[in-house]
């Protein structure tokens, strides 16, 4: 019975990718349709494009066209073809504007992009082309059902950008280059007011100021120790309970004392 069974599914397999070399190689486009949208819905992506990629061009124009090229951009989309998918719904936007699919292609369009953004590590000039398309569509379809994901979408995005800038900032206190420390920081808190990174740049700030004011010559200390315990109090009027409390405290201690020395 086992062996009956294997034979069988071999026979529907064979059979299968039998009519899929015939689609493929046949001249006649409505076959190659009708097995591309078989394909499609099965989930086959990979084989439907490359009978898609055939027939798109005969079908520009006719009425199959608009399913056609929605089930295209879906198939790239779900193999993670961005860069692809991108330009596919881009084009069914533009062409299908009366569509009832057009709010899910705009969205999915704009998406795509957003997949293409890399760690905030790396270059971001697909994470601000995603950011483009993805406040483009908020701006023309405010009320769509989308909206929501595609906030959640640039929150994610816009987050990863400041990441990248606070990272780029910090960094000037990581190689002891406190002086343009303390400008990017400040600079960093300037541009991005509500970033979740705020508490932390505050800090390196502070701490860029104190280690600044501490490796001082005689003449410039106390101006910059001045400087340091402001930026303190900055971090704490941010946050009273800061994860760098402690240290924080530690450090404005040692400034007080330091200070001292000049008012004897």
């Amino acid at each position: 019975m086992k062996k009956l069974l294997s034979l069988l599914l071999l026979v529907v397999v064979f059979s299968s990718c039998n009519e899929y070399q015939k689609a493929l190689k046949t001249e006649d486009v409505a076959v190659k349709f009708e097995m591309a949208t078989k394909l499609y819905e099965a989930g086959k992506y990979s084989k439907a494009i490359r009978i898609f990629e055939q027939i798109a061009p005969a079908y520009r124009g006719k009425p199959q066209a608009e399913k056609l090229f929605y089930m295209f951009s879906q198939s790239y989309f779900k193999t993670k073809q961005y860069t692809l998918s991108g330009y596919q719904f881009e084009s069914f936007v533009s062409s299908y504007p009366k569509s009832e699919k057009l709010q899910e292609a705009a969205y999915l369009g704009a998406k795509s992009y957003s997949m293409l953004s890399p760690v905030f590590s790396l270059d971001q000039t697909d994470t601000n082309k995603a950011l483009d398309k993805l406040q483009s569509f908020i701006d023309t379809y405010p009320n769509s059902e989308y909206i929501t994901e595609a906030n959640n979408v640039v929150k994610v995005l816009s987050e990863k950008i400041e990441k990248k800038v606070y990272e780029n900032a910090k960094g000037y206190n990581t190689i002891s280059d406190f002086k343009s420390a303390i400008v990017a920081l400040d600079n960093f808190v300037a541009d991005y007011p509500g970033t979740p990174f705020k508490e932390d740049a505050l800090y390196y700030k502070f701490d860029s100021a104190y280690q600044l004011a501490i490796n001082s010559v005689p003449a410039k200390m106390q101006d910059r120790l001045i400087v340091a315990k402001a930026a303190q109090l900055n971090l704490m009027k941010f946050k009273a309970e800061t994860k760098y409390k402690k240290v924080a405290t530690e450090m404005l201690a040692r400034i007080d004392k330091d200070l001292q020395k000049f008012t004897k």
